[in-house]
């Protein structure tokens, strides 16, 4: 029985890491006996889910830290659009939140870019057959590190909102909810990550990479 033939999205916003990586992916031998067929590359979130949407295909090699839409943003419109198409981060943002965030999005590889290369080359052919796989670099992190408070999806988008300088009646209107709603998720935001102030809100949110900061918001 011939083995199946897979492809590929690369989406970084590095050229030089998208040629790198495609080079790799498509290499006979190396990942797959008949290489990886890289069907389309993507330098932002925007252009991925697009890509995703159009192509659907079995591997979406991602980064996190893109302009237009962040990482997990892309993850969970790639679960929405190409529910069998296997994503897999390879990031340098060691940051526990985002760690987190992009494990309990379902992520089906997680990979430092600071690692050897050798991990990444052996566990994608098993991930591309139904097998998960985070690297050990990231689960010390997530051992090492106290568990951060969880957001709601509301709570998490007007967080960005705040951080776009939204007022409160912005707010409401952007997410279609009253201004008195908009007051309670900022207050609960506040409380949860123990801060007093929007810098405050905003630097905490970028420590624990809750935002990614390359993003237009």
């Amino acid at each position: 029985m011939n083995e199946q033939k897979y492809n590929a999205i690369i989406a970084d916003d590095h050229a030089i890491v998208r040629a790198g990586l495609k080079d790799a992916l498509e290499k006979p031998g190396l990942i797959e006996p008949d290489g990886i067929k890289v069907v389309a590359e993507a330098g932002d979130g925007l252009t991925a889910i697009a890509e995703i949407r159009k192509h659907r295909p079995h591997l979406l090699l991602l980064d996190v830290s893109m302009p237009m839409a962040g990482g997990v943003e892309v993850l969970v419109e790639a679960r929405r659009w190409s529910r069998e198409t296997k994503v897999v981060v390879l990031t340098g943002v060691s940051a526990v939140g985002l760690v987190s965030d992009l494990i309990e999005a379902g992520v089906d590889g997680l990979f430092s870019k600071a690692s050897d290369n050798t991990e990444f080359y052996q566990k994608l052919p098993g991930i591309l057959r139904g097998q998960r796989h985070i690297s050990e670099h990231f689960l010390s992190i997530l051992e090492e590190t106290p568990k951060l408070p969880m957001l709601t999806d509301r709570e998490r988008q007007t967080l960005n909102m705040i951080l776009a300088g939204r007022s409160n009646k912005e707010i409401a209107e952007g997410l279609g909810i009253s201004i008195k709603t908009v007051d309670k998720h900022r207050t609960s935001l506040m409380q949860k990550l123990n801060v007093r102030s929007v810098p405050q809100l905003m630097a905490r949110a970028l420590k624990e990479g809750m935002i990614d900061p390359s993003k237009e918001l």
